[in-house]
């Protein structure tokens, strides 16, 4: 109906990759948004809060949420496939892919292996932690995949905000251990 098509021939892998790009840009820009309005006071309240029972997610979270939310959040992803339509294969693949990064989004953790990390302005778990740490009504970290509406937007300033006093942190603390490791040297 919407122009799916089922037969042969198959897509190319350059077809396959150009319709993934658009259909993750398009989810991702319209799930900003309507994750942006989950959280205003009502939406937060009578929906979203489900969702947000896991301050620290993993990764069967990723799908846990009110059955409102999941009908509404399922509308960006069905949005780039019928805007452009390809082969089932590509479509089914889509849907896999979407999940696995969900999955891996909520998790928890910050694999260093992943293919992810080569992907400009991919947001990951660490990115989606923070949004749940900060809880309740949160403005911050609206991104489903990519991080470009919340910089655009100005809606990721608490989380750069705190990678940076982090990295401050961290650099303290090395300070401090060679400070104490060259007393102790001295000592010696």
């Amino acid at each position: 109906m919407i122009g799916i098509r089922t037969s042969l021939p198959l897509p190319s892998i350059g077809e396959i990759v150009s319709q993934l790009v658009v259909y993750f840009l398009v989810e991702d820009y319209g799930n900003y948004w309507i994750h942006r309005l989950l959280h205003c006071k009502w939406g937060y309240e009578k929906i979203h809060r489900v969702h947000h029972e896991y301050t620290a997610p993993i990764g069967f979270a990723a799908p846990y949420a009110h059955w409102a939310e999941v009908l509404i959040l399922g509308i960006p992803a069905f949005l780039g496939p019928v805007m452009v339509p390809g082969h089932m294969i590509t479509f089914w693949l889509w849907i896999a892919l979407r999940q696995i990064e969900a999955i891996e989004t909520h998790s928890g953790y910050d694999f260093p292996w992943t293919p992810t990390k080569y992907i400009p302005f991919y947001g990951g778990a660490e990115y989606h932690d923070y949004h749940h740490y900060v809880g309740g009504q949160s403005q911050s970290n609206f991104a489903s995949v990519f991080t470009y509406c919340d910089y655009i937007y100005g809606t990721d300033k608490g989380y750069r905000c705190q990678k940076r006093l982090l990295k401050q942190v961290k650099v303290a603390v090395s300070s401090l251990y060679f400070c104490v490791l060259r007393l102790v040297w001295k000592l010696t």
